[in-house]
């Protein structure tokens, strides 16, 4: 499975945030996406999602030797400020998104079994959501993915929130996931990155660069990085 980025372009008002960005993402491979604030990757993210119209360019989606234009259907998508109801109770909340996608298979266990592999506590599962941590309302959107399995995995800086205990759980699912699927996470942490990451693209001037994968573990990675998002018209903030 791969997932072809050609030539995307995005702008708001005066400001040319995607200018053209191409790259091949394969199945299998965890995707650090760096760049500074300011540099399009949120952008980027909702434009594969669907919820930002590209001004131009394609996503497509290439299966069992078939391709085909990216549909929202296909990604799923953590955001880094997490969008639940909070209203409710962590497990109302996945009973309920269970019951509107009655064609996803359910664990033997039923419903605690997804919560458990969370490392979710029976009380942390019964209380409102309203009450949850950053971290913890991230755990819900992860498991929401455990569910519908779609083929790509948008984390936007889904792991800045977590304790150390919860980070490393979530780097081993993560881990485990990617042999089903294609991750793609933004972070600004070069730590993170190189832990975590397969391979690492930097998105600079509106476009998308390879970090060859030679440097990772080199001495000169680190500048190496730096120099690739260097920008003397970069502006902080769309």
């Amino acid at each position: 499975m791969n997932l072809y980025l050609n030539h995307i372009r995005k702008s708001f008002g005066d400001k040319q945030v995607l200018q053209g960005a191409d790259f091949q993402f394969r199945k299998g491979n965890i995707y650090g996406l760096l760049g500074r604030n300011g540099a399009g990757k949120t952008t980027l993210f909702n434009c594969l999602s669907g919820e930002t119209p590209m001004d131009g360019g394609q996503a497509l989606l290439e299966e069992n030797g078939a391709t085909r234009a990216l549909r929202e259907e296909d990604v799923g998508y953590v955001y880094s400020l997490p969008i639940l109801p909070e209203f409710l109770t962590g497990y109302e909340f996945v009973k309920f998104y269970l019951d509107v996608h009655p064609d996803k298979p359910r664990p033997e266990r039923g419903i605690d079994a997804y919560f458990d592999m969370m490392s979710m506590s029976h009380g942390d599962r019964h209380r409102l959501i309203k009450s949850y941590s950053h971290g913890m309302k991230n755990k819900i959107q992860m498991l929401l993915f455990l569910i519908t399995k779609p083929p790509i995995i948008l984390l936007d800086e889904p792991l800045t929130s977590f304790d150390v205990i919860v980070a490393l759980e979530m780097k081993t699912m993560l881990r485990e996931m990617k042999r089903d699927h294609i991750l793609i996470f933004s972070t600004h942490i070069l730590q993170l990155a190189t832990d975590l990451c397969d391979e690492l693209v930097v998105l600079n001037n509106g476009r998308l660069h390879a970090v060859p994968s030679e440097l990772l573990q080199s001495p000169e990675f680190e500048r190496s990085v730096i120099e690739l998002l260097k920008d003397e018209n970069h502006v902080e903030n769309v």
